[in-house]
């Protein structure tokens, strides 16, 4: 059975984004957000990267998980620095609180592992639902080039205790019909030259095209959406390799 972000996986995630590193992400959020008064929800929090970082700018974050592994890691990241926001388990497409959000964050291209059409668009109508009126919707996405199946790397973390963690990931499906492919992730920790710990992940991850996403947040009902890329508000997208960076504001009648 392929698991997905357990707790090898959620401690590599940890080691490899710690708490407060950017990608260019984190200055464009805190600014972006900067005028947001009321309550904001990241979806797929992790390990506390960007969560904690607005935290400590005196925003009111919540955050969700489907990974109680990354959740524990997250609590004890908070712990460390005073902090105690609402952390809790749910999935993006169907999570229910009673709290209307004045803003719902997800950053880095998070979203696109719902490779699942349905289940991506029934995301994004919750996100639509738990804003309140006026609140903004911030999604990041990138795009997919020169995918090819049984392609594979190799990464290596050394960990101060003297273990090592290895990371096999190998491409092994592409759908470019319903545009997603799909990985395996071998994890292994190794201690004085011994396996000690395995984990096996399915990792999905989806991809869409600049218009088509702005044309989905459109038919659910998000309003005033700025397409920017490379954590530039509101410039185009004109290469492959940069974040693209949708704003949209959800209004209800």
């Amino acid at each position: 059975m392929l698991g997905y972000y357990s707790r090898l996986s959620a401690e590599v995630y940890d080691l490899d984004k710690p708490i407060g590193h950017s990608f260019g992400d984190i200055e464009y959020y805190i600014d972006r957000l900067s005028t947001v008064k009321g309550p904001i929800l990241e979806p797929a929090t992790g390990t506390g990267r960007l969560l904690i970082p607005l935290l400590e700018k005196g925003m009111n974050v919540d955050g969700f998980d489907l990974s109680e592994d990354m959740l524990e890691i997250c609590r004890m990241n908070c712990k460390e620095r005073g902090l105690h926001p609402n952390l809790f388990n749910g999935k993006m497409e169907s999570f229910s609180r009673d709290v209307k959000y004045d803003a719902i964050i997800v950053p880095t291209g998070t979203f696109l592992l719902l490779h699942d059409r349905e289940q991506s668009i029934a995301a994004l109508t919750n996100f639509h639902q738990h804003l309140s009126n006026g609140g903004k919707l911030i999604v990041d996405i990138f795009l997919q080039q020169n995918i090819s199946i049984g392609t594979s790397s190799t990464r290596t973390w050394n960990l101060d205790n003297g273990d090592v963690i290895t990371l096999e990931d190998k491409t092994v499906e592409v759908d470019y019909i319903n545009q997603y492919k799909i990985s395996h992730n071998r994890y292994e920790k190794w201690r004085n030259g011994s396996l000690v710990q395995t984990e096996l992940e399915r990792f999905p991850l989806r991809w869409y095209g600049v218009d088509e996403f702005k044309m989905i947040l459109e038919s659910i009902g998000f309003n005033n959406i700025v397409i920017s890329s490379g954590y530039e508000y509101g410039k185009y997208p004109d290469t492959l390799d940069e974040i693209i960076t949708f704003e949209a504001t959800a209004y209800h009648l």
